[in-house]
């Protein structure tokens, strides 16, 4: 399995939502995912129970209104 294919991407997501929430700019930034919805996405298809709620992040350049990822119970383990 590459470092970076969907699979694995998937894999460090689950991993850390088991931790605590993860938002679109922590994935680009700490587990190189650079399109997170889209992996979030084919977890729920796979039934993990995830919820996406809205945040605001400030960066350098700017404000951005981003996606909160949360792992809820009863998700597939």
């Amino acid at each position: 399995m590459s470092h970076n294919s969907n699979q694995a991407q998937r894999a460090r997501i689950l991993e850390w939502l088991r931790r605590e929430s993860l938002t679109t700019l922590q994935a680009r930034e700490h587990l190189d995912i650079m399109h997170p919805a889209g992996r979030v996405k084919e977890l729920k298809v796979q039934g993990h129970n995830i919820k996406t709620e809205w945040a605001v992040e400030h960066t350098a350049k700017g404000t951005h209104r981003v996606g909160r990822y949360v792992l809820l119970m009863g998700c597939v383990v």
